[in-house]
C-alpha cells in the first residue's frame, strides 16, 4: 500500500503531469524520502507514439534516479535499425541521400555511459509509472485534472477534479510543480506569457501499423524524409516491422481532416509508401502544430514550471523531452536543498536563472534545424507548386548533384548534437565561478569535456565499472579531492550543507587519464552539486583551502554566482 491514502490533503510536493519529466521530478523526489502525489488528466500513460528520442544525458539521469536501465535498454530500438536519416523520393523511390542519426554506437562510451537510444515515449511512460506506483511515498493518479491553485507563504492549494466522476478535492502541499506540457494550465494559472512564434506549421500524424522492413531494408533508419512535393513528408519509424507514423503539413485554415474517410489516409500512405501492396492498419490520425516559445517565467513563488509547461520546441532535434528531464534533475536538488534547511529559498531562482538560457538555446537551435530544410528543398528546385516532374528533373540533372549533395550534408549538424546535449555549460547559478563563463559553442555537435564549473561532470570509467558520474551523491554535495585529503576533510563539520568527501587514490579509483584530462591537479579538489554539475573548483592547494570551500558553499547555496 502507498502510504498516501487517497483522501489525504496534505502532501510535500504536487506534481501536475506524468510524462517522462514528471515522472522523473516524482522519482527524485521519492527517492528522498518525499511524500509526492502525481496528477494527471489522461486516462493513463501515452498510448501513442510521440517522443522518440532519448539522449545520452536523459539517459544519465535516469540511471541516477534509479530507473531500471535494464528495461529502458529493451524497449529501445536496435541503432542498427535506427542509427540513420535517409531522404527519398518516396519510402521506397530513390535514396537522395542518407545521414548517420546521432552517436549511438560503442565509440560514444568514452563520454557517457548512456548512449542516445531512439525509445518510443508510449512505450516509456508505462515502464516509468510502474516504477513510481511501486514506491510507497509516491501516488500517481490518472484521470485527474489539475484546476486552480492558491499560493500563500506556507504553501499551496490546489482543487482537483475527477476526470470520471467530476468530484473535486483539495489537496494542500508545500510546492507545485507543473509538468502538464504544452497547454500547461498551471503556467496559464500563473499568467506567464510563452515568448516565441504560437504557431510557424500545422501537421498531420498518421499512426500505422505495418511491416515496413521489405522496402527500407538495405537503407534502415528512423526517419525518413519523402521529398516527393505531391506526397511530402516524413516516416518516424518506432519499429520498423510493425510501428510507425507519417506526418506531413497542412493548412489547419484551409483543410479538415476529421471528416475524412479512412481510405483516404491509406491511399495518401500507398501513395508516400510508393506501393499499395503494403498492408497497412491505421490506429489514429491527429493534428499538431509546430512552435517555438520559452515561457518568460520558470515559476513563482512556490509554483515551478517544467519541461513543455516552460518551453516548446519544433520535434527537428529530439530536444523537448530531454530538455524536460534535464529541468527536473535541476530542480529537484534544490528543492530538496531548502525544504532540508541546508540552502537558502534564494537557491531556488537559480533553476530559471540556469534552465532557461538552456531552453532558449535548445529552441533557437531546433527552429536552425528546421529552417534548414529550405536549403535542400531548394537544391531541388522545389518551389511552391512543384510537383514529382521537379524533384525527378532535378535529380536527373548532373549539374544539379553537388547542390544536392551540400543540401543533404547541410542538414547533419540536425542529427548530431552531442555538444547540445552533454556539453552545456550553466553560465550564472547556483555556482562558485572565478571569472567569466565560457561563450556557447556555435557547432552543436562539437563536444570536449571539461570539469569546469557550470558544466557536466565528465564520465570515465572506473576499475568496478562504474561511471565517474555513479560517485556523485543525489542528497548532498560531493567533494572529490585529489591530495591534502585532511585538510579538506576539515570543512565537513563547520559548514550546514552534507557534504560527501571521496578521497582520489583511497576511496575511489580515479584512471589516471582523467585526473590528467579533467583534475584541478595535485592535492586540488572538485565540489559537485547533486545534478552532476561542477559547483566550485580549487586548482591550488593554498593555505586557505577549507576557508575558500566555505565560502564557495555559501555563494552557492545561496544562489549568489
Amino acid at each position: 500500500m502507498n502510504d498516501i491514502d487517497a483522501t489525504t490533503s496534505d502532501v510535500t510536493f504536487l506534481v501536475v503531469g506524468a510524462g517522462p519529466t514528471g515522472m522523473t521530478l516524482a522519482k527524485l523526489l521519492a527517492n528522498a524520502g518525499q511524500s509526492c502525489l502525481v496528477v494527471e488528466r489522461a486516462r493513463g500513460p501515452q498510448p501513442n507514439p510521440s517522443a522518440h528520442v532519448v539522449n545520452a544525458r536523459t539517459l544519465e539521469i535516469f540511471r541516477q534516479a534509479g530507473f531500471d536501465m535494464d528495461a529502458i535498454a529493451s524497449i529501445a530500438q536496435d541503432p542498427t535499425d535506427a542509427g540513420h536519416v535517409n531522404f527519398v523520393t518516396r519510402l521506397n523511390g530513390e535514396l537522395i541521400g542518407r545521414l548517420p542519426f546521432e552517436r549511438q554506437g560503442d565509440e560514444c562510451l568514452d563520454v557517457t555511459p548512456t548512449p542516445l537510444r531512439n525509445i518510443s515515449q508510449h512505450r516509456l511512460e508505462p515502464l516509468l509509472a510502474a516504477e513510481l506506483t511501486a514506491m510507497t511515498t509516491v501516488e500517481l493518479r490518472y484521470d485527474t485534472e489539475w484546476v486552480s491553485s492558491f499560493q500563500d507563504q506556507g504553501g499551496v492549494t490546489s482543487v482537483l477534479r475527477d476526470a470520471t466522476t467530476g468530484v473535486e478535492t483539495t489537496v494542500r502541499s508545500t510546492y507545485l510543480l507543473g509538468a502538464d506540457g504544452a497547454g500547461s494550465a498551471v503556467r496559464k494559472s500563473l499568467g506567464i506569457e510563452m515568448i516565441g512564434p504560437a504557431r510557424i506549421q500545422d501537421f498531420v500524424a498518421i499512426h500505422f501499423l505495418a511491416d515496413l522492413r521489405p522496402l527500407v531494408a538495405d537503407r534502415l533508419g528512423v526517419l525518413h524524409f519523402v521529398m516527393d512535393p505531391e506526397v511530402g513528408g516524413t516516416f518516424v519509424s518506432h519499429d520498423v516491422d510493425r510501428e510507425w507514423v507519417f506526418m506531413y503539413p497542412y493548412d489547419s485554415a484551409t483543410e479538415t481532416i476529421h471528416d475524412q474517410d479512412p481510405e483516404h489516409f491509406i491511399a495518401l500512405l500507398d501513395r508516400a509508401i510508393g506501393s499499395d501492396a503494403v498492408e497497412v492498419d491505421i490506429v489514429r490520425v491527429g493534428t499538431w502544430h509546430m512552435t517555438a516559445q520559452v515561457a518568460e517565467r520558470f515559476g513563482r513563488h512556490r509554483t515551478y514550471l517544467i519541461g513543455d509547461a516552460a518551453h516548446r520546441f519544433p520535434p527537428t532535434g529530439g530536444m523537448g523531452l530531454n530538455t524536460g528531464v534535464a529541468d527536473a534533475q535541476n530542480l529537484v536538488w534544490k528543492l530538496l536543498a531548502v525544504e532540508d534547511g541546508w540552502a537558502e529559498p534564494t537557491l531556488l531562482a537559480t533553476y530559471e536563472s540556469e534552465r532557461k538560457p538552456i531552453a532558449e538555446i535548445n529552441c533557437h537551435q531546433s527552429v536552425t534545424n528546421a529552417f534548414k530544410m529550405i536549403l535542400l528543398a531548394e537544391a531541388l528546385d522545389l518551389e511552391p507548386g512543384a510537383g514529382s516532374a521537379d524533384l525527378a528533373a532535378a535529380l536527373a540533372d548532373p549539374s544539379k548533384s553537388e547542390q544536392i549533395a551540400a543540401g543533404i550534408q547541410e542538414q547533419a549538424t540536425h542529427f548530431d548534437m552531442l555538444g547540445l546535449q552533454l556539453g552545456y555549460v550553466y553560465g550564472t547559478g547556483a555556482l562558485a565561478r572565478s571569472g567569466e563563463a565560457p561563450p556557447p559553442t556555435d557547432d552543436p555537435g562539437l563536444f570536449d569535456p571539461t570539469a569546469e564549473v557550470g558544466g557536466r561532470l565528465p564520465h570515465g570509467w572506473l576499475d568496478d565499472g562504474r561511471s565517474t558520474l555513479d560517485l556523485i551523491d543525489a542528497d548532498a554535495m560531493t567533494l572529490v579531492s585529489f591530495g591534502g585529503h585532511e585538510r579538506w576533510a576539515a570543512v565537513e563539520g563547520a559548514v550546514s550543507a552534507p557534504i560527501r568527501q571521496l578521497r582520489a587514490g583511497v576511496d575511489v579509483s580515479i584512471p589516471d587519464e582523467w585526473i590528467i584530462r579533467f583534475g584541478p591537479g595535485p592535492d586540488g579538489a572538485l565540489l559537485v552539486r547533486p545534478d552532476q554539475h561542477v559547483a566550485w573548483r580549487s586548482d591550488d592547494v593554498s593555505q586557505d583551502s577549507p576557508e575558500a570551500l566555505s565560502a564557495a558553499l555559501d555563494r552557492i547555496t545561496e544562489g549568489a554566482s
